[in-house]
């Protein structure tokens, strides 16, 4: 992942443009990214120092002014990301070996004899080790110990591509508000976007959409994020979860993506613009891991329930949508969904509410962490909908209990 230092982009007027390559950019990256990935490749096995001092040889060979540097600092921290770094394999603690060699030099310093090497030795015969290894192990858990034990097998284009789209994530970092409009070419794929999204948990809403702001297209969905300078706190752990909608975005047919950004050091606002699709779809991630504990436990425990996932999208026409986590179904034939909104929003809680009393038909469960302070009695007996407010952990139990008080519902 790259950070906001590393994106090449320009402010026009209001709005933050990403500088594209062009024809003859693109050609000198790819020969960077391809003297990049051979020379990794060349060093397995080499020290972390030896393997910058190589990178930094062919970076000076291409470096040609900032624009330039920007790029190439770009795909090395990409690559570097991506390589298999190890430490020392030695057997011993660098932390252990450093607090017994610093102890017994500072007594003999004290004492006005000391030796390096003699005291690098009798450490040495305490481990029953060569005084070689404990100086190798002294700094072995430093960064430029490290070693390059494998090379991504990426291609150069590969690199180039994977930069290309690190800029416009490095960017959402700093975004207090995203609008995406999306359009898939079925209702699977919809799903399969919707629940993408669910599994990074970010804060976001669903709505038919109109006519797109960039005149493309009509219809579709209109996602709307809460960005990490949105929030007061987990900034950065959120920050790096909204930048992964990129790849998901990518799955779909269409989608233009409008963003309110805070940028460089004045946190100045702008708006950043991004279009893309039509990428190959991807499969659905799998379930989080609360509500795979959940789904785990419920099929565990004797009763005339069976779940699964749920493969649907409920919508209320005019009013909105939810994206159900798991469905339940009785023997008797009887449906009800669960969706499961956690803590992170209190709103997302209120705009459920208001869609079952709307009048959506199917009956639906939403599970609601109790630091939200909401209360199960907002949804009225009689309507179709249900909330479970649980602390910790959801309860197979518990969900037990409201499946059949919703079942019991006409």
């Amino acid at each position: 992942m790259l950070g906001a230092d590393f994106v090449h982009a320009r402010r026009r007027g209001t709005e933050l443009k990403l500088v594209r390559l062009d024809e003859r950019a693109r050609a000198r990256a790819l020969e960077v990214a391809a003297a990049l990935l051979s020379t990794a490749a060349a060093l397995a096995g080499a020290a972390r120092d030896e393997v910058e001092g190589a990178i930094k040889d062919v970076s000076a060979s291409f470096d040609n002014g900032p624009s330039d540097r920007r790029v190439i600092d770009g795909l090395w921290k990409l690559l570097d990301d991506a390589i298999v770094w190890s430490s020392s394999t030695t057997s011993l603690d660098p932390v252990e070996v450093r607090r017994a060699v610093f102890e017994l030099a500072s007594a003999r310093r004290g004492a006005g004899v000391f030796d390096r090497e003699a005291v690098l030795a009798e450490i040495a015969a305490a481990h029953s080790e060569e005084p070689a290894a404990i100086e190798q192990a002294l700094y072995a858990d430093l960064r430029q110990a490290q070693r390059l034990i494998e090379a991504p097998p990426w291609s150069a284009e590969t690199l180039v591509a994977a930069w290309e789209s690190a800029q416009a994530q490095a960017v959402l970092l700093r975004a207090v508000r995203i609008e995406v409009w999306v359009a898939c070419s079925s209702a699977g794929a919809y799903r399969a976007l919707f629940h993408r999204l669910k599994f990074l948990r970010l804060l976001h809403e669903v709505h038919p959409a109109g006519k797109w702001p960039n005149g493309a297209r009509e219809g579709g969905h209109r996602i709307v994020i809460d960005g990490p300078f949105s929030m007061f706190e987990s900034v950065t752990k959120y920050g790096l979860k909204l930048a992964m909608i990129i790849p998901v975005l990518e799955s779909a047919d269409s989608f233009h993506l409008v963003a309110e950004v805070r940028w460089g050091h004045e946190r100045r606002p702008l708006t950043f613009r991004l279009d893309g699709g039509a990428a190959k779809s991807a499969e659905p991630p799998p379930l989080s891991d609360d509500v795979q504990a959940l789904l785990d436990r419920f099929r565990a425990a004797e009763s005339e329930w069976s779940v699964s996932p749920s493969p649907e999208v409920l919508e209320l026409p005019a009013i909105g949508l939810c994206v159900p986590d798991l469905v339940f179904e009785h023997r008797d034939g009887t449906r009800v969904f669960l969706e499961v909104l956690g803590f992170w929003s209190r709103e997302a809680v209120f705009r459920r509410i208001e869609l079952v009393e709307a009048g959506l038909p199917q009956k639906i469960l939403f599970a609601v962490s109790k630091r939200l302070r909401v209360r199960e009695d907002l949804l009225e007996e009689g309507l179709p909908g249900a909330l479970y407010v649980f602390k910790g952990t959801m309860s197979a139990r518990a969900i037990l209990e409201r499946l059949e008080a919703l079942r019991r519902r006409s």
